[in-house]
């Protein structure tokens, strides 16, 4: 990088960092703003490379740990990188990444380094940076992505395996939290205490693991995008009516869990990251990783919870994140595990929810229509699949349900919002309901491994629901039963 290049790029990031440092918190911690300021740099400085720039970005934030340097070389090579770090430290109090993305959990639980991405979920920038980083390094060389694991996952998760091995396998990763606003997010709360993988940090390790191979594969001749351009790919994109994630063939947000487990799955984790930790042990004479037996079971029994939370569970909007009104009396618990589930299409919304706006102002109104017109304490179903790529907890795992007269009891009812007499709800909705959420709930203690399927008009005989079409659908499914 020229010297008049690093002044441009300097106050570009310079303009955003004085914004974003502001103590009135006037940025919003969204991926749509981390994205803009990233273009605003490179518009400053059309020369600068992707690669330069994940480069730079982690200089500035001090991220050159010994396993980042194992794998991908110090930061502070880079050509005039300590004129870059002195003008702007000296620009702001605090460096950019302090605020977009230094990880930190206070002890108010307040989860800092993370962004809310457009389709709901949370993202921890450092580890979706840093596949990145190590993907376009790979492509550069013309070598496998190094450390592509470990960087983005493997770490994070064997030390938090092993810190909370002592742990109920439930609480060894996450938690999920929820924002201040979605609209003007700010700040995001975590709903328990925090282990090492909470779930934005499991988010974003997935993210830059899925982004990172993609860019370490391309062909020969074909050249990496800006770094704005990979992340809008990714994260902001427009789903087809009538189509939803049927017709998506790249990369998409709300694919990270199938996506993440084509790519990382055959690799065989245990021992991916046994020699993570391993690695960890030698760099960073980390002690307390004692390399003995009982590290071997704590792996394979974290690695389990974590297939199970993030591979073969779907993931769930949680109704704080939907815009959720109280409960209006107390729950009423369900007795587990259940053995029946009753399926449902809402009628009314109509239409498939395709974005996360669009499928939380269709919850609102649902549990509107359900505590005001009918009078219920809350949202009927115990969760709603929209298709956007996602679950939305309504009356969740363990409360009893208002969905199936007579039934609520003894069943868990799910609804895919749409209208689905003519039509088919998409093959990614119904496959989330039938694969995934289903399997989540068995291999959770929720229903019973015997369980029964019915539609809604099985039970109760005044309702066409979930419509003919989806109904003869379901008929083929395992389960069911006439």
């Amino acid at each position: 990088m020229t010297s008049s290049g690093l002044l441009i790029f300097v106050a570009a990031l310079f303009c955003f960092l004085s914004v974003y440092s502001r103590p009135t918190g006037m940025h919003l911690r969204n991926m749509d703003s981390f994205i803009r300021a990233v273009q605003q740099v490179e518009d400053s400085n059309p020369g600068l490379s992707p690669l330069a720039l994940v480069r730079a970005l982690r200089r500035t934030a001090g991220h050159d740990d010994v396993m980042t340097i194992h794998f991908l070389g110090a930061s502070y090579n880079l050509t005039d990188a300590d004129v870059l770090e002195t003008a702007i430290l000296n620009a702001s109090s605090f460096s950019f990444f302090d605020k977009a993305t230094h990880h930190i959990v206070t002890d108010h639980g307040e989860e800092r380094g993370v962004v809310l991405a457009p389709d709901g979920t949370t993202v921890a920038l450092a580890p979706l940076l840093l596949g990145i980083e190590s993907g376009l390094k790979a492509k550069i060389e013309g070598t496998p992505a190094a450390g592509l694991f470990p960087l983005t996952l493997g770490r994070t998760l064997g030390l938090s395996f092993l810190s909370l091995q002592d742990f109920p396998s439930s609480l060894r990763l996450g938690p999920n939290g929820c924002w201040d606003s979605v609209d003007q997010p700010k700040v995001f709360k975590l709903s328990r205490p925090a282990t090492l993988a909470t779930d934005a940090v499991i988010n974003g390790g997935m993210d830059g693991a899925i982004l990172g191979m993609h860019l370490s594969k391309l062909n020969g001749s074909e050249q990496p995008q800006a770094l704005s351009e990979i992340l809008k790919g990714y994260y902001s994109f427009t789903l087809q009516e009538g189509q939803g994630l049927d017709a998506v063939t790249n990369h998409v947000s709300p694919r990270r869990r199938e996506i993440s487990r084509s790519i990382l799955e055959p690799l065989d984790l245990h021992s991916q990251v046994m020699e993570t930790l391993t690695l960890v042990w030698k760099l960073e004479k980390t002690e307390w990783i004692a390399m003995d037996t009982g590290v071997g079971k704590a792996v394979k029994d974290g690695l389990q919870a974590f297939v199970h939370k993030y591979w073969d569970c779907p993931q769930i909007i949680p109704r704080c994140q939907w815009g959720a009104k109280a409960y209006q009396s107390t729950p009423i618990p369900l007795s587990l595990p259940v053995e029946f589930l009753y399926i449902h299409h809402t009628y009314e919304p109509s239409s498939p929810c395709l974005s996360f706006p669009k499928c939380s102002r269709d919850m609102r109104a649902m549990q509107r229509f359900h505590q005001e017109d009918r009078g219920w304490n809350d949202i009927g179903y115990n969760f709603v699949v929209g298709s956007d790529g996602y679950v939305y907890e309504g009356r969740g795992w363990s409360q009893l349900g208002r969905h199936t007269r007579g039934h609520n009891d003894i069943g868990y009812g799910v609804s895919i919002i749409g209208n689905y007499t003519a039509t088919l709800p998409s093959r990614h909705a119904m496959d989330l309901l039938h694969h995934r959420l289903i399997r989540c709930a068995v291999d959770g203690g929720g229903l019973t491994a015997n369980f029964t399927i019915h539609g809604h008009r099985q039970v109760v005989n005044y309702t066409s629901c979930p419509g003919d079409a989806f109904f003869s659908e379901i008929r083929s499914w395992e389960h069911f039963r006439e």
